[in-house]
């Protein structure tokens, strides 16, 4: 099977965690396994990641630095896609033969610079504060933050993915058996000037979104979204929450899950089920193989069936 897999930056760095090279390392090392398992199993993967917990530290201590260091959204996100893919690439080829075939691609993607998104940021990246401090970042950079959980979290533009501008490169390499890494964080966010030229903007494109753009353009049999959560969840935080096992394209409505977790996942999962006809599949990263086979996580089938639950 053709899979597109996109790993979640909080499944790379669990929430709370420091975010150092030593604890990327050793997440990543830990990802690669399952994934590994896949490829042995003969299933053609292209690898996807998120980045907000990254491209927020990056935004900080560029913050820290001189006036004239900072770099805009666009350059920081290249940055994170270059050091995770570059760690996915290793620590993924130290679990596969010598003859396995690899490649981490910088990959734009064009957004439309009158995205609504601009006006009304919703995707977090960066760490976690407490209320008094995010009030504080606010009044010191200007930096809009969002309640995530009991904490509070920097929230970026999240504009729409319209075109994955490396994508003729991506399907060259995936027909030629090469285990792609592409898109990472969503992919670094470009406009187009009047003249046709690209500039980046800022902004975070979700990475979930993304995903499933290149899923859907790819013709993947399933697009899987792995993150550090085993299941999407009714009621998720409440006594009464449930896992969802399977349940049709038509019967989820991602406006009933978080806007800048869940939400995007369940909008990317029934958007690629739904144009497709194909799969999708929500949950832990180290459940990969159960997932595929339905036993763990969250199945997204095309149709309207009903709600299943563990």
């Amino acid at each position: 099977m053709r899979l597109v897999i996109a790993l979640g930056g909080n499944a790379l760095v669990k929430r709370g965690e420091a975010m150092t090279a030593k604890t990327q390392r050793a997440n990543i090392r830990l990802a690669a396994a399952p994934l590994a398992a896949l490829i042995g199993q003969g299933h053609q993967l292209i690898i996807t990641h998120g980045n907000g917990p990254q491209v927020g530290l990056l935004a900080l201590q560029a913050a820290a630095g001189p006036k004239d260091g900072a770099y805009p959204l666009d350059i920081l996100g290249a940055e994170t896609d270059g050091m995770i893919g570059y760690l996915i690439e290793q620590e993924l080829g130290n679990l596969l033969p010598d003859s396995a075939l690899m490649a981490t691609l910088l990959t734009q993607i064009r957004v439309d610079p009158a995205d609504p998104a601009f006006t009304n940021p919703t995707k977090p990246i960066g760490p976690m504060y407490d209320e008094l401090t995010s009030q504080h970042i606010t009044a010191q950079r200007g930096w809009q933050f969002a309640r995530d959980g009991y904490k509070w979290r920097r929230v970026v533009a999240s504009p729409e993915p319209l075109e994955i501008l490396e994508l003729r490169v991506i399907a060259l390499l995936v027909e030629r058996g090469v285990v792609v890494i592409c898109a990472g964080g969503g992919g670094i966010p470009v406009v187009a000037r009047d003249d046709g030229s690209l500039i980046g903007i800022e902004a975070v494109i979700d990475k979930d979104r993304a995903s499933e753009l290149l899923a859907r353009q790819l013709k993947a049999d399933m697009l899987m979204l792995l993150t550090d959560v085993d299941a999407v969840y009714r009621d998720f935080g409440e006594p009464t929450a449930r896992a969802i096992a399977t349940v049709g394209a038509h019967s989820l409505q991602s406006d009933q899950f978080a806007i800048g977790s869940m939400g995007p996942k369940i909008e990317a999962a029934t958007r690629f089920v739904q144009s497709t006809g194909g799969k999708a599949a929500i949950g832990r990263l180290q459940d990969a193989a159960a997932i595929l086979q339905g036993e763990a996580g969250t199945t997204v089938a095309a149709g309207d069936g009903a709600v299943e639950f563990r």
